[in-house]
């Protein structure tokens, strides 16, 4: 069957279809991993996207129950070069073909996606529509303006109701923004009692759990869409040691009086160079976000820049002055991607493990 993708300048890219049949339309974005197109996915970042791999091969490894980042997939569409229809992999327990129909996901394949990632780099992100369905252009392009893109992307991907996974170390509230489950396996890993809060939760709310410390996970869309996540975290700071990934570093620096901006085409892949300003290291990243802190902005804050990207020197890293709280842009939880920041969930346990030793010591 054929599929067609329509971006809003006017492009036109017609493949072959796979996945459900029908008709979407979002914000057309990709990502550079050569690996793991199963966790992006099941990333809740991706809320509302249509995303295109720029590595060609994609499905001969198939889908299995322990690489998802969540308990569905979020995204909007999925564009890539090569689709494997039979994969190869001992792990291999579905297609992906088959897993995108029974979640309604529309793919495209046999298209030029090489073109497809310089128009987004030169033009920036667009929205697009994806369809099998037969329709004059016209009528597309009618269907492609009139619909919006989605809006308050993080209350869809939100826990509605709190969780536990329970532990017996630290108690760390995970205020959940699109949380993927690798973050997750990182804190039970190291025995934390993890408490998963709504992204509205309060901060007396939050008070009320008695942590140990904060985390705020990653998300999608804009953060200055979730007004009462950066109210609370500006009334938590200094009372718990907080740590912010991705989206919850965005929300930290608001909270703290920085600013925020949309990129052009944002960072989206597992292969993206980050330099520590203090140790003067580079770390390769995994990453997808399309806003960023504004540099300038933090300033005449109570922050300080501890990471930027090395290929386009955006902030990738903040850290509190005076309070227990950093955040990084990147995901130290890899999933997909390198390894090569899993300490930084170490750093976040040891100002826990010091905010108790001083509670002890004052009582």
């Amino acid at each position: 069957m054929r599929a067609r993708l329509l971006l809003e300048d006017g492009t036109l890219f017609e493949g072959e279809s796979f996945g459900a049949e029908g008709e979407v339309v979002g914000e057309v974005v990709f990502n550079t991993g050569m690996t793991g197109y199963q966790e992006v996915l099941t990333d809740p970042s991706y809320c509302g996207q249509i995303v295109a791999m720029t590595y060609p091969l994609i499905g001969n490894v198939g889908l299995n129950r322990d690489e998802g980042e969540a308990f569905r997939p979020f995204v909007r569409g999925f564009v890539v070069r090569d689709y494997t229809e039979f994969p190869s992999h001992w792990r291999s327990e579905k297609t992906l073909s088959g897993w995108l129909k029974e979640h309604g996901i529309v793919g495209i394949a046999g298209i030029d996606t090489r073109m497809l990632t310089r128009k987004i780099r030169r033009q920036g992100t667009m929205k697009g529509l994806l369809t099998t369905r037969e329709a004059s252009l016209s009528g597309m392009r009618e269907k492609l303006e009139r619909t919006p893109l989605v809006r308050d992307p993080v209350s869809r991907v939100s826990t509605r109701s709190a969780y536990t996974a329970p532990g017996y170390g630290n108690r760390v509230v995970l205020v959940d923004l699109g949380v993927k489950y690798g973050i997750l396996r990182e804190l039970v890993r190291r025995g934390c009692d993890v408490v998963v809060v709504p992204h509205d939760t309060s901060a007396e709310e939050i008070d009320r759990l008695r942590p140990d410390g904060v985390l705020l996970s990653n998300g999608p869309g804009n953060p200055k869409d979730v007004p009462r996540t950066i109210h609370a975290v500006a009334k938590l700071l200094g009372r718990y040691p907080l740590f912010g990934i991705c989206l919850g570093h965005q929300v930290l620096a608001l909270a703290c009086g920085a600013d925020t901006e949309k990129m052009k085409f944002g960072h989206r892949g597992g292969n993206h160079p980050v330099k520590d300003l203090e140790s003067g290291r580079t770390v390769i990243t995994s990453q997808n976000h399309g806003y960023a802190v504004k540099k300038e902005s933090v300033a005449d804050t109570p922050l300080e820049i501890t990471h930027i990207s090395l290929n386009d020197g955006t902030v990738e890293g903040l850290r509190h002055r005076e309070l227990p709280a950093f955040s990084v842009q990147y995901h130290p939880e890899a999933a997909p991607g390198p390894r090569d920041s899993g300490f930084l969930f170490d750093r976040f346990l040891e100002l826990m493990d010091r905010r108790r030793r001083k509670e002890e010591t004052d009582a």
